[in-house]
């Protein structure tokens, strides 16, 4: 059953919520291939001006679902999903906002750093566990957690684990505003809505230039993703992983 919130088109702003198809806060490989695929039909729909990220109540996404990275006969597919939906956020044309209101963990932090702004409430936390998993990061985050934490900070973010409040994640460059809790999407629409009154051409010519050079990032991603897949066929990694599945479960 898909119990999933559909995108919604508000005034040149389209709502996405993050979350796997029946309505739990993981990206499993059916997530991530849906979101590419809103993605790639935001870019080419003249209607869609901004894209706000949403996660479900009381909590913004806790990563990627554990049982696909344990059964090796979902791999491929599972790389190929995460793999367009990294190149598609690095490369997409337009406007993203991400409204966090609870923990963001995982991939469910890490495409945070492809979006302009992000807006929590103070009660949200920010967590990358990769390395504690035996991974690495992903989503191009090896070159745009420095550029936006500094390295110091993306050092300790991603190698020692820290989890980040709100005020540590704004105090980095991670969070852009903070807001009480029960206002974040509000407060994220409303400055989508700034956003859409602009002029269309200069706002995406703007942020190009802001942006940079995407396909360095796009090398990266795959870089990434390449190491990742390694570190799943390593038996010390999956013993690592199978124990912290059983902790959540």
């Amino acid at each position: 059953m898909n119990t999933h919130p559909q995108p919604e088109l508000r005034n040149h702003t389209l709502v996405v919520t993050v979350s796997s198809n029946d309505g739990r806060p993981v990206l499993d490989r059916r997530a991530y291939e849906s979101l590419a695929k809103t993605f790639h039909e935001a870019a080419d729909n003249e209607e869609v001006r901004v894209v706000v990220l949403r996660g479900l109540a009381g909590c913004f996404c806790l990563g990627g679902d554990f049982s696909e990275f344990l059964d090796a006969t979902k791999h491929q597919k599972l790389i190929a999903a995460v793999t367009d939906l990294f190149r598609t956020l690095a490369t997409f044309p337009k406007p993203i906002l991400a409204c966090v209101d609870g923990d963001a963990v995982g991939v469910g932090c890490t495409i945070l750093f492809h979006c302009d702004m992000v807006i929590a409430s103070s009660q949200s936390t920010f967590r990358v566990p990769f390395v504690d998993f035996g991974l690495v990061p992903d989503a191009a985050t090896s070159i745009l957690a420095p550029q936006k934490l500094g390295y110091a900070g993306a050092f300790r973010f991603f190698c020692l684990g820290d989890t980040l409040r709100a005020e540590d994640a704004r105090a980095l460059g991670l969070v852009a505003e903070i807001v009480p809790g029960g206002s974040v999407e509000e407060a994220a629409l409303g400055r989508a809505r700034q956003l859409v009154k602009k002029p269309v051409a200069a706002l995406l010519q703007t942020r190009g230039l802001l942006k940079g050079n995407t396909g360095e990032l796009c090398e990266r991603i795959d870089q990434e993703i390449s190491l990742f897949q390694q570190a799943l066929q390593d038996d010390t990694t999956l013993r690592r992983l199978q124990r912290i599945a059983r902790l959540a479960a």
